[in-house]
């Protein structure tokens, strides 16, 4: 052993081989890094069945892993077989060893370096290309799986009569199995190419034959296996043209044949098939015939095909057949387009009809009356008043509100009541202080429903609650108050155990709780204890004490990921909404199933057709699966998430969708069917704004039945710009209880309009009945405006609004000091032939931190009116007061009787609330704040004075400051449809009942 040192006389160190304890110890490390590897993906693997097997959903997880690993067996033995017997093949083929030319003399060091390795050698290449292989295939389980259990949708398509089942499940895999094919044949070649240079079957450099007969005949055949696997590619070619996407008239994307593509494309495909087998012959040929010149040439004769035919012809069509005459050659395909994509997208039963835009009305009367029968206006804007919502509801910073709140239906007294609905929701980042036990075991759910009255607010401006305080109360009764499960619940929590959670807290102290819901995973043993602390790279999980007996923990909590995991073959969309049904809070999400494979129906991206003004920077409303495209949904899936144990139910909705029907096949049990869902979740189903705003994209260019209209273009539409604020996005569809034209009532429906494409007046208005209960539900009505006058538009009257003088003096006046001003959604309603438009008009400043309804803004046949109510506002536009009493407050006014300290505590009460008007007019919050306390105190003198008489009042179970409504008169004593309201006084912003 050699002695290495720093010089002759200097120190010597031995440098020789590590020692037997260096080698143990670098073996157990090494080892241990491989165990620890391993437990990693087990960790992974079994923190999954763990959490499938939880919800009671075990059966996704176990048909999926099989899905998957089957193919990634099957597929990859395929390929490493593939290329192995090709290498194997081409060795074996090997010439014998002669006079070696100096090309081969420079491999012979490459032979003799790998022959005592060519074994591992080759078991290494075909592991490797297995794996790759495998892989790759086994993310093609929704394909296989779609293919076995396809169901025929009894529709077949107009070229090539088939049945769409064909296009959305069997192309799919057909197109993969012909990729798959691909890649092994040019693997194998490669490969076997390789195999004959290194052991002299090819010569590059060397005189005299450049092949020898075996490796000629070998990657013939390998060649001619790639030609007819192009030959295949061809025929599916054909029917790709059913679902081939491109651009049509530069502007529009186009699915389907046109004119070039049934006359020029489809024959050429059919030619170059035909082609391409007689080349791949030619290369079989090669086995007998030994020699390359005609599998070249007919090679040549298919790639001069492909250019000729495949490619200048069509041009040629195109340019000098199509191009003179595009209307009259298109049109045959344009209605196949137009009647394909309507199917597809469930628009084809929209009911167009002509609106004139105009009343010719002249009794003003009928037309106050009119309106306030035609709809229930929703002053209430979801999408603005969260902050007020948490402002007055909050109780502690450790819980929130959704940024937008959420539309739905409550009845009371046999009478539908639009609701604005939020959940108290925990917020992580309002704990007091911050450690990873009150994160996870302390802090670990929210609490109670938050409601409000959709069509009305109180003098202050504040919402009416129906439900309200800590714990809620009001209208809905008694239910599961506790949020365990919520939009904003995105944190583990480990419930269950000796560490008690917080419940809520109220002036008697703090509330506890433990977790009783059954969910989640149990933490009892050891492994699963470890597999989580790598999950969560959290180790204290493996070892605190906080976690005992009955600890349980609980993730994937927000209702798009608990569906998205059990049905991961649905669509899901942006926005789920709570209810409460049945004691218990459900959040109801909506889901599609969707194919991309529907043919001549065109196609569209779902994650832009579906954002608008309120999704932009909002996480928790997101676009539906961002940048997918399809060309066919359905919405055929309710689903429930209870916000207590978490349980996930599905529901059949679509009945008769195919795509369902083949998912429904491959996971048996999952999804109930339809008779299943109760009368009391049905009552609160909607139609869901995600398919609504892809419909009303396609409506756009797709309401015109007409092909020669299509092609003209002068009948496009576009969804105009959200005219409430300056983000440039959609407008989004509003919830809203009215009747359209043809209806005898109002009914729940989702609302949007049209205007032409590039100009800002109103093209058209559309509502969809939007209530499930409903036999019209999911009718599609469109009000069409003339083209010979221009009607405004949203973006016209909100600049009508701005542009009035004493509107824009009012505003100024609303924005004194530091106050801003807020535009609620700007709501549309047919009336009379006319539209009415109706816009809440919010405040905040003076130091509030909340927005407040102080004005409304109405407009109707060109008349303008803004009032500190609706109803004010509708008596300045038509002129005369209507005949229906205004929305209940949620109070009830105590009669006046002869008691003089009654009376006199009511005229103090007016004029606190004349002397608050005018403070508010004037801009003087604090003169303001004052007359509001006035006016409360002389509430609660009348109330007092009112009991002791033994006069009854009634508040609807109000808890909070009860004060005239915004929906409601708020005029002086006397005058019609006014008079202050009375009720219990409390904390401002409390319960207005109901």
């Amino acid at each position: 052993m050699p002695d290495r040192g720093g010089g002759p006389t200097g120190p010597r160190i031995r440098v020789g081989r590590p020692s037997r304890r260096a080698r143990t110890l670098l073996m157990t490390l090494g080892i241990l890094a491989v165990l620890g590897m391993a437990f990693v993906m087990f960790a992974g693997f079994w923190t999954d069945w763990l959490w499938y097997r939880s919800v009671k959903y075990s059966s996704v997880f176990t048909i999926t892993l099989w899905t998957k690993i089957g193919l990634f067996s099957v597929f990859g033995l395929l390929m490493a077989a593939a290329v192995g017997l090709n290498i194997w093949l081409a060795h074996r083929l090997r010439p014998p060893l002669s006079a070696m030319s100096m090309e081969q003399q420079s491999l012979d060091r490459y032979r003799m370096g790998i022959a005592p390795y060519k074994k591992w050698l080759l078991l290494g290449i075909t592991v490797l290309v297995g794996l790759i292989a495998g892989a790759s295939a086994s993310s093609q389980w929704r394909t296989w799986l779609m293919w076995v259990n396809g169901v025929p949708f009894h529709q077949k398509d107009p070229q090539f009569h088939l049945d769409v089942a064909f296009y959305a499940f069997d192309l799919p895999w057909y197109r993969f199995l012909l990729g798959f094919g691909f890649a092994a044949t040019v693997l194998s070649l490669i490969a076997a190419a390789l195999t004959h240079y290194l052991y002299g079957g090819l010569r590059i450099t060397s005189p005299g034959a450049r092949a020898t007969a075996a490796a000629t005949g070998h990657l013939s055949v390998l060649l001619g296996v790639f030609v007819a696997l192009k030959a295949v590619a061809y025929w599916l070619d054909r029917y790709g043209l059913a679902v081939k996407s491109s651009d049509f008239k530069a502007t529009d994307s186009w699915t389907g044949l046109r004119y070039v593509d049934a006359n020029a494309y489809l024959p050429a495909k059919t030619i170059l098939f035909c082609i391409a087998v007689i080349c791949a012959l030619l290369f079989f040929a090669t086995l007998w015939r030994r020699t390359w010149q005609l599998p070249v040439i007919g090679f040549g004769l298919m790639v001069l095909s492909a250019i000729l035919i495949g490619g200048l012809y069509p041009a040629i069509v195109q340019k000098f057949q199509v191009q003179p005459n595009e209307q009259a050659k298109e049109a045959p395909y344009v209605a196949k387009n137009l009647k394909a994509t309507r199917e597809a997208y469930g628009i084809d039963g929209a009911q167009v009809s002509e609106y004139a835009g105009r009343s010719d009305t002249e009794d003003k009367s009928k037309l106050r009356n009119a309106a306030d029968a035609t709809a229930s206006i929703r002053l209430l804007d979801p999408n603005i008043v969260s902050p007020t919502f948490q402002q007055l509801q909050q109780m502690k910073n450790y819980y929130a509100f959704p940024a937008n709140l959420d539309v739905d239906r409550y009845t009371k007294a046999g009478k539908d009541q639009d609701t604005v609905i939020g959940l108290r929701e925990l917020n992580l980042r309002g704990i007091p202080k911050r450690n990873w036990i009150n994160d996870h075991f302390r802090y670990t759910h929210g609490f109670g429903v938050v409601a409000a009255k959709g069509t009305t607010a109180d003098a202050n401006g504040q919402p009416v609650f129906t439900e309200s305080d800590l714990p809620s109360t009001g209208d809905l009764g008694t239910y599961q108050q506790r949020i365990y499960y919520g939009e904003k619940t995105t944190a583990y929590s480990i419930v269950g155990g000796p560490q008690k959670e917080i419940d809520y807290s109220d002036d008697s102290g703090e509330k506890t709780t433990s977790y009783q819901g059954g969910s989640g995973v149990s933490l009892a043993s050891p492994v699963n204890r470890a597999a989580y602390a790598v999950t969560f790279s959290e180790p204290q999980i493996l070892y605190s004490g906080a976690i005992g007996e009955g600890s349980r923990i609980l993730y994937n909590r927000t209702p798009k990921e608990r569906v998205e995991a059990v049905a991961p073959w649905l669509t899901i969309d942006g926005d789920a909404y709570p209810a409460v049904v049945d004691g218990h809070i459900q959040w109801i999400v909506d889901a599609y199933t969707t194919t991309n494979g529907y043919p001549y129906a065109s196609r569209t991206t779902l994650g832009d057709t579906t954002a608008d003004s309120l999704t932009a920077g909002n996480t928790q409303r997101a676009v539906m699966a961002q940048q997918n495209q399809v060309n066919y949904i359905r919405n055929s899936v309710k689903a429930t998430v209870d916000a207590y144990t978490g349980e996930v139910r599905l529901y059949q909705w679509d009945t008769e969708d195919p795509v369902l029907k083949t998912w429904m096949k491959a996971f048996p049990g999952t999804v109930k069917p339809r008779g299943d869902i109760p009368p009391s979740l049905m009552s609160h189903l909607r139609y869901p704004q995600d398919l609504f705003k892809v419909q009303r994209e396609l409506l756009t260019r797709y309401h015109v039945k007409d092909a020669q209209t299509f092609l003209s273009g002068s009948e496009v539409w576009q969804v105009p710009d959200d005219p409430t604020n300056k983000s440039g996005n959609a407008v989004p569809p509003y919830y809203l209880s009215m009747k359209m034209p043809d209806q005898q009532a109002q009914a729940f429906s989702l609302t949007t309009t049209f205007t032409p494409n590039g100009r800002d007046n109103l093209s058209a208005f559309m509502a969809v009945d939007a209530e499930a209960g409903s036999s019209d539900y999911g009718r599609i009505r469109i009000l069409k405006l003339p083209t010979s006058t221009t009607v405004d538009g949203p973006k016209q009257v909100q600049s009508q609004f701005n542009s009035e003088q004493d509107i824009a003096e009012s505003i100024r006046l609303l924005k004194g000091g530091d106050s801003d001003i807020e535009y609620g959604n700007l709501l549309t309603v047919p009336l009379d032939g006319g539209l009415l438009y109706v816009e809440p008009v919010y405040v905040r400043g003076g130091g509030l931190k909340y927005p407040l309804l102080r004005k409304v803004l109405v407009t109707y046949g060109g008349k303008t009116a803004f009032e500190d109510t609706l109803d004010l506002a509708l008596n300045k536009v038509f002129g005369t007061q209507g005949s229906t009493p205004p929305p209940d407050t949620g109070t009830t006014q105590p009669p006046v009787t002869g008691n003089p300290t009654v009376q006199q505590a009511l005229d103090d009460a007016q004029k606190a609330f004349a002397a608050g008007q005018e403070a508010l007019k004037q801009g003087d919050w604090g003169a303001y704040g004052r007359a509001q306390k006035d006016l409360e105190a002389a509430l609660k003198r009348a109330e007092e004075a009112q009991s002791k008489a033994g006069a009854t009042t009634s508040s609807g179970g109000s808890k909070g400051n009860s004060t005239p409504s915004a929906g409601a008169s708020n005029s002086p004593s006397g005058s019609p449809g006014s008079s202050p309201s009375a009720g219990p006084s409390g904390s401002p912003g409390g319960s207005g009942g109901g």
